[in-house]
């Protein structure tokens, strides 16, 4: 839901429902490549051996001057410039600033658990695109150092899918929110995230990940549970290879996906895209069309088709690879004749 009314509300949610806030210790962690000081709890992420001179992103609980929501409303946004507010009624208030800080002001109950679904989703996204990054609502992998990212509507598989490559020994590099570094636009950057993965209790169950750690299920709306990797998560920034969209089928295929058609797909998946046009304000409407046409120009597309039945999973792992490792007899060969950004 759109909101155009100024920041005006005051916000003055707790832990409780009554009083102040209290005094919460800070944490330091690390994800997509930056420092993070926060005081909501978030053992989703990998956390600093030392505490950082200075954070890259500082997360704080308070309350702060929000819009006047519309009555009854459960959600309300609002974009600006310099800062972004999103707010759901069953969680509590997210207010951006700077493309650095969020503050946080929780409803009455909820605990870091809950805070920490959309804090983590949607609020991180658009922070780190405010930073200049391109984000995709999507998962991302690597295979021998050829990555591939998943991107397609709800319940395509992007997630299961991830899920089974590292099942079958490859890596992680990010779930639900893809952050591409274009600052070399030749060559698009996959910055990898933090060691989770967010699976269906069927999927889950199919794929099985050997020494996860599964988290409590967040809210009985949410149907997905959290899976901590415990190995099989890649550190490393991985130049993007291959990007899937993924569509169910009756076998597993890799198909030809028009030229034409990468673009809006990517502009599509973009998370940013999820909030409307309202959500790219200033330059960034401009900025974010030229990230996804770099992206979509110096990318192989595709359609992934997957078969219907997660028992059949495999049958996508394995064509997946073959699709990497031909990749990587086939590029060099190629950029040898052409040159290494005309392939």
């Amino acid at each position: 839901m759109q909101v155009n009314a100024p920041f005006s509300a005051k916000a003055n949610h707790n832990q409780t429902g009554s009083g102040p806030l209290r005094p919460r210790p800070r944490h330091f962690y690390k994800a997509y490549g930056l420092t993070i000081s926060s005081e909501v709890t978030l053992p989703e992420l990998e956390p600093l051996a030392s505490v950082p001179a200075a954070a890259d992103i500082v997360i704080s609980v308070g309350s702060f001057e929000v819009p006047q929501p519309s009555v009854n409303a459960a959600t309300a946004f609002r974009f600006e410039p310099d800062r972004q507010y999103l707010a759901w009624e069953t969680v509590g208030a997210f207010l951006i600033s700077d493309a650095r800080r969020i503050d946080v002001d929780p409803a009455p109950g909820v605990d870091d658990q809950l805070i920490a679904f959309p804090l983590l989703g949607p609020v991180m996204a658009l922070l780190l695109h405010q930073r200049g990054l391109l984000i995709l609502h999507a998962s991302a992998i690597v295979v021998d150092g050829k990555s591939a990212i998943f991107m397609g509507d709800k319940g395509a598989g992007k997630s299961t899918t991830a899920g089974a490559m590292i099942r079958a020994g490859h890596e992680l590099l990010t779930d639900d929110v893809v952050a591409l570094d274009l600052s070399n636009p030749l060559e698009p950057m996959i910055v990898p995230g933090f060691p989770q993965l967010k699976l269906a209790a069927d999927a889950a169950a199919a794929i099985s990940l050997k020494g996860a750690e599964v988290r409590p299920q967040v809210h009985p709306a949410i149907d997905k549970t959290q899976h901590r990797l415990h190995g099989g998560f890649s550190r490393e920034k991985v130049a993007v290879t291959r990007i899937y969209i993924l569509e169910r089928g009756e076998r597993a295929a890799i198909l030809p996906f028009p030229t034409i058609a990468a673009l809006p797909a990517i502009i599509k998946f973009s998370y940013v895209t999820r909030f409307g046009r309202s959500a790219l304000v200033g330059d960034f409407a401009a900025k974010h069309l030229r990230h996804c046409a770099q992206l979509a120009g110096h990318v192989g597309v595709c359609r992934l088709e997957v078969p219907t039945g997660l028992d059949r999973i495999g049958e996508a792992v394995d064509l997946i690879k073959m699709d990497l490792e031909f990749d990587n007899v086939v590029r060099p060969k190629r950029e040898a004749i052409f040159g290494k950004h005309d392939v």
